[in-house]
């Protein structure tokens, strides 16, 4: 899948986000990370080769601001991708196959 990044700011848009998907059922990605991780760090950096792409909205979640969106989707491995589908909910937690889904 195609994704083009959003960064949220406070768990308020999280849950925003999440009540509209669930009404619309569109595809999304939601991207967990950590800056004080070095592979998270790394990939934080990589994500600006997605800023020119259209596609689904991918909302990049740090942990320093929004620490109870980790909670909620159960994240105590970072970087975790999750990836809400027509099928279901796939969650990734393997940095090769972050970058693979991710097209990076």
């Amino acid at each position: 899948m195609i994704y083009s990044p959003v960064y949220l700011r406070t768990e308020n848009e999280l849950n925003k986000v999440l009540k509209i998907q669930r009404k619309s059922k569109r595809d999304i990605g939601i991207l967990f990370l950590s800056l004080w991780d070095k592979l998270s760090n790394n990939l934080y950096y990589d994500l600006d080769k997605l800023r020119n792409r259209r596609g689904a909205p991918l909302y990049v979640v740090d942990s320093f601001t929004m620490p109870h969106a980790f909670v909620i989707f159960k994240t105590t491995k970072v970087p975790h991708l999750i990836q809400f589908k027509k099928g279901g909910i796939e969650s990734e937690f393997y940095l090769s196959r972050i970058y693979g889904e991710l097209r990076l």
